[in-house]
């Protein structure tokens, strides 16, 4: 069809659409079987998640915009309990946790916001978006019938809700506000601990619907939810999915663009053309409500990254991890939009017609009494098809789906991808970065902030993630008449640790390290190591990153050297230092001297020029430099460290771990044929992540800080501050018909 045609409906399409939204003072929010109401009106709802703490309040404005463009009607986000409730009882919604902000800017776009309260979120979240303090209630077990955690919970649930009503926020206070959630994707945690997770499901829900916010709750993954409340799918594809209940519409809470990258794991990307085909799939097969998770998937600013999870959460979203579209997924899912919505008057009115137009392919019709639409499908992943359809032939190509709004003329498919590709790449500033570097101490037992105790303690438990480290110390003391000391055959220290990563000093000098990953967070440390006659320094500094974000029984998670340690080789055989009396300290000196900081880093002589440390472990650096002209989207090459955080200003932007190099299989990757987060990666054999977000927001036009907290070692020299950047690598017209 003609562009001139689609672009005026659409068009009008969206004046009506968000005229009737901004103008709504007021607003009922019911549904039936086939859709979500407002206002009176069914309606095909098309959302997309971007969480408001993983961009910058700054960024919120375009993110929004470029959603609205990309023919959204929905902003979905969860919320963060840890971020907002850091201690119990102290609350925080500034900056980039500012929750009313960010509603209020979806509502002043035109937009609706569907909240996930949770508040459980997972997301790949620190501790799954739990305050780590809940951990130490008294009595307290995690998302079950247990009495501490449904108060903590209901609290904080009250506390939310009750902040959106002041502000009038829900929809049917002329606010934008027009589904919540309570829990997140509970049923198959529910399946495994049985009788008390049903308990728990049935007063949530209870509890939820208790607030009377006007709108619907939904809970996700959620089969047995009861009567009031929406269950919803979340997966790569839901047309098969059914709610509970035939007065339920079948709603698509997570639709994923793509997958989390892992420390240590490829990056995963999901081609534009399969997300078409699941979105087309569901709408023909009834859905009405489809979000997209992520739309912007961002940054895992500061320490809020889940266990072994990157800093990036690009996930291959529509708006990549700095806010720009990726194309060609942007645009091929903005003309579909465009399509579902013409489609939309048939689409709430009737029940499809399904027929069979050969062996894999079907025609889905919704004719009502003023309009028609028709869905042509091909299942078949390897072979296109040709097939009949009211008296005309269409070309359907593999694994792919036809939109005729008219039930004529084919206006999209989901395989044909019209729009230009554009490849980002990194490009250099040309800022010049000279380096200072400060040697991080290691902690004696006499040092001020240190305890001992008989045996090894849980990390966590003591530091309360305030900070990724925390130091083991001991001394082991070899007598003169040692054999190896003689024979050289070094003893071999073995330490077990519930994770995550783990360094080795001896004597003040590093003897290794050892770390986990995602699907083996535990690791095991076993070498030899030089020991002298008399008393030596076994210093351990064992690196937490980021808490667990998904399984059961949050109140027993563990991190740390818990044992057992032994030392193998002496006269005696084998020591089992495990009972030893230890000494531990919480962090390192440079973060009790927050020399991340402008003044902390004053407080401490930075050695400079040819002194500066390089391929040192433990080793702080910092510089300065003036922000770069223009406007686009700033990041840190950080590919020749290790492993430790970086500062911009005083702000953490994240644990970097170039050194971690993706493992997978990255092979030529078709479109065609179901989808599964291993089936189309990059970046084996490279770092993880190796560009780092530097949000222009934080800086200041010159003179800004940079600090590096290097763990392992690296070359600083290296690092270079570049801008993001976009090629255009084909030139195909936005549209064709």
């Amino acid at each position: 069809m003609g562009l001139n045609f689609l672009n005026k409906a659409w068009f009008f399409l969206g004046i009506i659409c968000c005229s009737s939204l901004i103008c709504s003072v007021r607003a009922m929010v019911t549904y039936d079987r086939k859709a979500v109401i407002i206002n009176g009106q069914r309606r095909i709802l098309l959302s997309g998640s971007i969480h408001y703490p993983r961009s910058t309040p700054e960024m919120w404005p375009d993110l929004i915009q470029k959603a609205k463009e990309g023919g959204l009607d929905v902003i979905q986000t969860y919320v963060f309990w840890n971020g907002h409730e850091p201690s119990p009882g102290q609350y925080y919604f500034e900056d980039r946790y500012d929750l009313v902000k960010f509603v209020k800017l979806v509502q002043q776009a035109g937009l609706y916001v569907h909240l996930r309260i949770g508040p459980y979120v997972c997301a790949e979240w620190n501790f799954g978006g739990f305050p780590v303090w809940l951990k130490y209630v008294p009595g307290m077990a995690f998302r079950t019938d247990n009495e501490p955690f449904k108060a903590a919970m209901q609290k904080f649930t009250e506390k939310i809700v009750g902040m959106m009503k002041e502000e009038k926020l829900f929809e049917t206070q002329g606010g934008p506000i027009i589904l919540s959630q309570i829990e997140n994707e509970y049923g198959p945690i529910e399946w495994e601990i049985g009788a008390s997770g049903k308990a728990y499901t049935k007063w949530a829900a209870q509890m939820a619907e208790g607030l009377s916010t006007g709108v619907p709750w939904v809970m996700c993954k959620q089969d047995d939810a009861p009567d009031t409340i929406i269950n919803t799918c979340n997966g790569y594809y839901c047309e098969n999915f059914k709610p509970n209940s035939n007065n339920k519409p079948k709603m698509w809470t997570e639709n994923w663009t793509g997958w989390f990258t892992e420390f240590g794991g490829a990056v995963p990307y999901r081609p534009a053309e399969d997300i078409a085909f699941s979105v087309a799939r569901f709408i023909q097969n009834g859905g009405s409500f489809i979000n997209y998770y992520m739309y912007h998937g961002g940054t895992n600013f500061d320490r809020t990254a889940g266990e072994f999870m990157a800093t990036s959460y690009d996930y291959d979203a529509p708006l990549d991890e700095y806010g720009l579209p990726r194309e060609p997924k942007y645009s091929h899912l903005t003309k579909l939009h465009k399509v579902i919505k013409l489609c939309e008057p048939a689409l709430v009115s009737v029940d499809p017609t399904v027929t069979s137009l050969g062996d894999k392919q079907e025609a889905h019709v919704f004719k009502s009494k003023s309009s028609c639409a028709a869905f042509l499908s091909n299942y078949n992943a390897s072979s296109a098809a040709r097939v009949s359809f009211g008296g005309s032939t269409y070309d359907l190509p593999p694994w792919s789906v036809s939109i005729l709004p008219n039930c004529k003329t084919e206006y999209y498919n989901t395989a044909k991808v019209s729009a230009r590709s554009i490849h980002m790449k990194m490009v250099p500033t040309n800022i010049q970065l000279s380096w200072g570097s400060y040697n991080e101490e290691i902690p004696s037992p006499n040092d001020n902030g240190t305890f001992a105790k008989d045996g090894l303690v849980e990390q966590i438990g003591i530091t309360r993630d305030k900070t990724d480290y925390f130091w083991y110390l001991t001394d082991i003391t070899i007598g003169a008449d040692e054999k190896f000391l003689k024979t050289g055959e070094d003893p071999i220290l073995t330490i077990e640790s519930a994770g995550h990563a783990l360094s080795v000093f001896v004597n003040g000098q590093l003897a290794g390290i050892a770390y986990g990953s995602l699907e083996k967070p535990k690791l095991t440390f076993s070498q030899k190591i030089k020991l002298a006659a008399g008393v030596n320094k076994l210093a351990l500094l064992s690196i937490a990153v980021g808490l667990p974000n998904v399984g059961l029984h949050y109140e027993t998670r563990n991190t740390g050297v818990l044992g057992p340690v032994t030392l193998e080789g002496v006269n005696s055989g084998t020591w089992d230092m495990s009972k030893w009396k230890w000494s531990y300290k919480i962090g390192t000196k440079g973060e009790a001297l927050s020399i991340h900081t402008v003044t902390g880093s004053s407080t401490v002589e930075w050695k400079e020029g040819s002194l500066v440390a390089k391929k040192q472990p433990l080793t702080w650096y910092k510089s300065t430099f003036d922000i770069p002209a223009g406007n686009g989207p700033l990041a840190l090459d950080m590919n020749t460290m290790g492993k430790g955080q970086v500062w911009i200003n005083g702000q953490n932007i994240g644990r970097h771990w170039p050194a971690y190099k993706a493992r997978g299989k990255c092979e030529r990757c078709s479109y065609a044929g179901t989808f599964n987060e291993n089936k189309c990666l990059s970046n084996c054999g490279e770092a993880s992540q190796r560009w780092y977000h530097v949000p222009r927001s934080w800086l200041k036009p010159s003179g800004n800080l940079i600090v590096v907290l290097e763990e392992w070692g690296g070359d600083p020299n290296g690092i270079s501050l570049v801008r993001r950047t976009s090629k255009k690598i084909t030139s195909d017209s936005i549209f064709s018909g």
